[in-house]
């Protein structure tokens, strides 16, 4: 072998274990992302950059009433009329799961053909959550939401959750923007395996840099 045909494998080899190590790096612990929707304002707004946290995937571990986090777009995302909301079973569906070890690579690792939804955690696992009057109830209490703008009316819209028990491993989150975010309320709730990530630090633009509340 010359030496100019080993230098090329050798950095063929360097670039492999580079793209690898990043790869897991982008799967097990964090990565950043670029807010492109308006379903969390005032809190989070378009063309904003976040460092999103992954840790809490790789450790199996459910986020906290107040989290916000990422988490892959269910695949049933609205119904129809309020008769096809199973409320005793308040869970997301996803029915396109992809087959095949580099299909699911592809989606899952590169996610590629993949949609993720930003929301903020609101109930827990074994709570009552009731929707009614404009607010929302957590065990028959009223939340407490500094965090929306003045004014904002929590409702179903045509269908949708409003008095369910969150299933164990799984959170009930909606957008702060609640009139313009597609979130639990239309879906149900999501199972701890279909957590990405949490939203951790802003890091554009610079003057908001800082970690997210």
């Amino acid at each position: 072998m010359n030496s100019k045909l080993k230098d090329i494998l050798e950095w063929l080899y360097c670039i492999i274990i580079a793209v690898v190590l990043a790869l897991v790096f982008r799967y097990y612990i964090g990565t950043p992302t670029i807010v492109q929707q308006v379903s969390m304002k005032p809190t989070l707004i378009e063309g904003q950059r976040l460092w999103l946290n992954r840790w809490g995937r790789t450790t199996k571990k459910l986020p906290k009433r107040g989290d916000i986090i990422t988490f892959e777009a269910p695949s049933k995302k609205t119904y129809s009329s309020q008769s096809q909301v199973d409320q005793s079973n308040p869970i997301a569906k996803y029915e396109n799961e992809p087959t095949g070890i580099l299909a699911k690579f592809k989606y899952y690792v590169l996610e590629i053909g993949k949609d993720s939804y930003i929301k903020r955690v609101i109930g827990l696992p074994g709570e009552h959550v009731e929707i009614k009057d404009g607010k929302v109830y957590i065990n028959g209490e009223i939340l407490e939401e500094d965090y929306l703008q003045s004014g904002i009316i929590t409702d179903i819209g045509i269908a949708g959750f409003d008095d369910f028990i969150v299933p164990e491993n799984s959170v009930f989150a909606m957008g702060d923007n609640r009139t313009h975010s597609t979130d639990c309320r239309a879906f149900g709730c999501i199972p701890l395996e279909k957590i990405e990530s949490k939203v951790w630090i802003r890091i554009w633009p610079l003057n908001l840099f800082g970690k997210i509340n």
